[in-house]
This record gives C-alpha cells, structure tokens and sequence, in this order.
C-alpha cells in the first residue's frame, strides 16, 4: 500500500464541476492499493500518514504530525501509484489491486481515519480534478 502525502495549505475534489471533498491545513493523501495489501497494512499506513512529522513546530523544524498541527486529511484513490515504471514507456499495472479488492482497502483506510481525524475523499474509481496549494512545497512517499 502506497501513501503519497502532500502538506498543503488546502486541497480540494471536483468531480463535474462539484466540490465532492475540500479541506484546509493538512494532508493531501493519494492512495494506492497493490495486490498483496491488507487491513494491516491499511492500519500500519494510516499509522504512519497521521504520524509521520512534516508540520513545523516553533522553532520551525518538522517536528509535527498533521494531529498535533490541527491539519485534516483529503484521502484520494490514485491506482496510478503502483505502476511499475522500471522497463518501457509506457507503465505496467499488473502490481495493482483488482478494483473491487482496492475499493474495499480504500473503504476501510478511510473508515479508520474517520475517527482519529476531521476527514473528506474523493471518489474511489471516479474522474476527479484535485486542486491544491501544496505547502513548501512538502512531498512524501510513505509505502508498508
């Protein structure tokens, strides 16, 4: 399972010209679901997103997490995350999740967010615009 986390300042997703998910502060979180994941990966990434310290402290070092910064989460499906770039020009998806499987994890990932973190999505499988004013800028790719 695949995290790719932007800090941003706000993020939104339209899908036909409507807001279908929006925040402030926080995380902008693509996510990709591989063949081989499972809840407990989904648990340990979720971890690791609401945990990992990309927020300045004080003295501005990041040195906060995105709770401790009073930060949201945007989770989006990106399913172009798991492409195996290495040989070609063109990307090879065979790492990925079938669709139903990935939907489920997606389903699940958020659904233990929910709680822990003021929390909004896109639309799992739809065509989405997402805008962002990425803060930094700040990029990370977090993978269990």
């Amino acid at each position: 399972m695949i995290a790719l986390i932007q800090r941003v300042k706000w993020a939104k997703v339209e899908i036909e010209n409507q807001t279908v998910g929006e925040i402030q502060k926080g995380l902008l979180v693509l996510l990709g679901v591989e063949k081989e994941d499972d809840e407990a990966k989904a648990d340990r990434l979720l971890d690791k997103v609401l945990n990992y310290r990309v927020f300045e402290d004080k003295q501005g070092k990041m040195n906060l997490n995105v709770q401790q910064a009073n930060g949201h989460l945007l989770i989006v499906s990106q399913f172009t995350l798991v492409a195996d770039t290495q040989k070609g020009l063109r990307p090879s998806f065979s790492k990925g999740a079938k669709p139903s499987d990935a939907e489920k994890l997606y389903d699940y990932f958020v659904q233990q967010a929910t709680p822990r973190i003021y929390t909004q999505t896109g639309k799992f499988g739809g065509d989405m615009q997402v805008s962002l004013q990425n803060d930094g800028p700040v990029t990370f790719w977090l993978q269990v």
